[in-house]
């Protein structure tokens, strides 16, 4: 199979969807491998070692897509792109189409393959091509918190972990999921006074065994949320529902129970966000201010610590895209259950039913389109 990598052009987009390492391991099965020249660069991965492991560099993006019959990224086509996506071509990266309306309609209109690394499940219901970028944007989201909280930044001036004979911050996690553990680890680890809140009782058990003693469990609900809302200084977004919009855990109408200078760091911003107030925003331009509370809702959080976030990536997508060259994405989604569950949407029709939920568009059963004659790219 012919594979493309295009540079990412997302605002501070420094990842790259695979590895020197990872194109070498593909070129061991007979694949051709096409690295859009300086694509690697942001991560540390120059278009020398992408020769010397075998893949051949293409002087532009537009050049990557119209040769390639796979094209594997780190972030989903923005509007530049939509255009480059050719009918039948297969696009593995990140989607989380229930955020974006134009994203999904694009993508139906071009008539693309589109592969999703957040909803590939496994049995268990685990994410394993999101579990990687979520464990990075969990420390991350502490490290930020901890950031904006300084008075210059325009947080409340607190320390998070305090000193002796001075309070720490008190941070609140909503989700207690990857993204949610890793925070409250991070958090905990740096001496803060950590809460965290799930829907799920197994899993807030499960939390309260493995966790500092500085770490508290809640069950997550409105009238827990109102009532911790006054004295926490950092809240952190982590809800996730694979392939669906995250619902709104904190209004508009809350924040005036917020102290002023208090931060809110939404993770979930990519899937819509779990704050009313929360909008996207850049690493270029991270932040704003609503009611006197500091909003980060950056997209891309990874994307700042792109040489960490690139190898933990393609550690854990480099066996399925394998699996997606070697056998084509309909055997491929037959043969691996897992697979089949990233299907998002396949020759303009839309087969993952959270997605068509989101916007009320018609759902078609995957199933569908797994034993259909295997169409050539366009």
């Amino acid at each position: 199979m012919i594979i493309g990598i295009p540079k990412e052009i997302k605002n501070n987009e420094n990842r790259v969807a695979l590895t020197p390492a990872g194109a070498q391991e593909l070129l061991k099965h007979g694949h051709q491998i096409f690295v859009q020249a300086t694509a690697g660069l942001g991560s540390g991965f120059s278009d020398e070692e992408y020769i010397e492991s075998g893949a051949s560099i293409l002087p532009t993006i537009e050049d990557v897509y119209a040769k390639a019959e796979m094209i594997i990224k780190v972030k989903e086509p923005i509007a530049s792109e939509y255009n480059l996506v050719r009918e039948n071509q297969l696009l593995f990266t990140y989607f989380h189409f229930a955020s974006s309306r134009e994203l999904t309609e694009a993508m139906m209109r071009q008539k693309a393959v589109c592969l999703a690394y957040e909803t590939v499940e496994k049995k268990d219901r685990s994410l394993p091509l999101l579990v990687p970028m979520s464990e990075v944007a969990g420390r991350m989201s502490i490290q930020q918190g901890a950031k904006y909280l300084e008075k210059p930044m325009g947080g409340r001036g607190i320390l998070l972990g305090g000193v002796p004979g001075v309070r720490p911050a008190k941070v609140m996690i909503l989700g207690g999921g990857i993204v949610g553990t890793q925070a409250a680890k991070m958090a905990a680890g740096l001496g803060a006074d950590v809460t965290i809140l799930d829907i799920s009782l197994p899993r807030l058990r499960h939390l309260a065994d493995i966790m500092p003693a500085n770490v508290n469990t809640f069950m997550s609900n409105e009238y827990n949320i109102r009532e911790l809302i006054p004295t926490h200084d950092l809240i952190v977004g982590a809800v996730l529902i694979p392939g669906a919009k995250a619902p709104s855990l904190i209004t508009r109408e809350m924040l005036k129970d917020m102290c002023e200078g208090t931060v809110i760091v939404d993770v979930a911003v990519d899937q819509g966000g779990c704050i009313e107030t929360c909008r996207p925003t850049t690493h270029q331009d991270p932040t704003y201010i609503i009611d006197g509370v500091l909003h980060y809702c950056v997209a891309n959080m990874p994307g700042a610590v792109p040489y960490t976030s690139t190898l933990a990536l393609t550690n854990a997508t480099l066996s399925y895209a394998t699996q997606l060259a070697n056998k084509g994405w309909q055997k491929a989604c037959q043969d691996n259950e897992e697979l089949k569950w990233g299907l998002n949407i396949i020759h303009g029709n839309i087969v993952y039913k959270s997605v068509a939920e989101a916007f009320g568009f018609q759902y078609d059963q995957v199933e569908n389109y797994l034993g259909e004659t295997t169409l050539a790219v366009n």
